[in-house]
């Protein structure tokens, strides 16, 4: 299967996305599965992997009960709360879904960079092997000295790196992201994300360059085993229409194989998450 990886839908509510700030007025309406089946269909991809957005157990129940209603939604990954003694409960009770996936924490919000390696959370991860669940890291690139120690912590457990670790590609800042992004890469356990790297460049200015050097690491740190494809859509939007993402990561993987180019374009997301047709 051809696999968008990552995405995300939404009922608008400021309310509940607290996050979507002035500044991110594009993205402050709703954004549902029929708005995204137009650009899946346009460039042949077969479905998504629709990840959590707010940190509620509602959200997760309504994410599957759209999986439920629209095939092309392969995988949800939600949320739980990994820090509650009673966690097991709730990852039961997800993992009951065979469209459940996996288990995301917005901790490029936590102002504690050693949030995952605190004792409670770290207690969650434990559990999530048993449910055979997988783990996306979502984090800045000051978080990356923890999330080396937590996927060193755990071998067994599969993780994914969401958006590369959002490096500052405005600035064209290289290190020490590079050396950090090529020591989690040792560990076989971790597969990475190539998402949501237009959010992080010049949303007005951007051209494919600027993500040349980022895209040269990460493809030499993991290897195109350990890569997989994700528009960020809607937040994407920000930088660019999904065309225009969708483009991008085409026209640098064009000097692969095609071999390879299918695995990024969906194999690795699909063996990772355990995805069915």
């Amino acid at each position: 299967m051809r696999i968008d990886s990552h995405q995300h839908f939404w009922v608008y509510d400021s309310g509940h996305y607290p996050w979507m700030t002035d500044e991110l007025a594009a993205l402050c309406s709703d954004h549902l599965p029929g708005d995204l089946q137009a650009e899946l269909d346009q460039f042949g991809l077969d479905g998504s992997v629709a990840v959590q957005a707010r940190q509620s157990l509602e959200e997760s129940r309504w994410l599957l009960e759209l999986a439920d209603q629209h095939d092309s939604i392969k995988g949800v990954v939600g949320w739980v709360d990994l820090r509650l003694d009673a966690v097991e409960e709730q990852l039961g009770e997800f993992a009951s879904h065979p469209k459940f996936v996996g288990v995301r924490h917005v901790v490029q919000d936590e102002p504690d960079d050693q949030f995952m390696l605190r004792p409670e959370f770290i207690r969650g991860i434990s559990k999530m092997k048993a449910f055979d669940l997988r783990y996306d890291i979502l984090i800045f690139p000051r978080q990356l000295p923890a999330a080396i120690e937590l996927v060193k912590q755990f071998p067994e457990q599969p993780f994914v790196l969401d958006h590369i670790a959002k490096p500052l590609i405005k600035v064209g800042t290289l290190m020490p992201w590079e050396a950090q992004i090529r020591e989690l890469a040792q560990f076989e356990n971790l597969t990475c994300k190539v998402s949501g790297m237009v959010t992080e460049a010049d949303w007005e200015q951007w051209v494919p360059g600027d993500f040349r050097p980022y895209l040269d690491v990460v493809f030499e740190a993991f290897g195109e085993d350990r890569l997989m494809y994700g528009s960020d859509w809607p937040v994407c939007r920000l930088g660019g229409e999904y065309d225009r993402i969708y483009r991008l990561a085409e026209e640098y993987l064009s000097q692969f194989s095609a071999e390879a180019q299918a695995k990024f374009f969906g194999g690795v997301a699909s063996a990772f998450y355990g995805l069915k047709g």
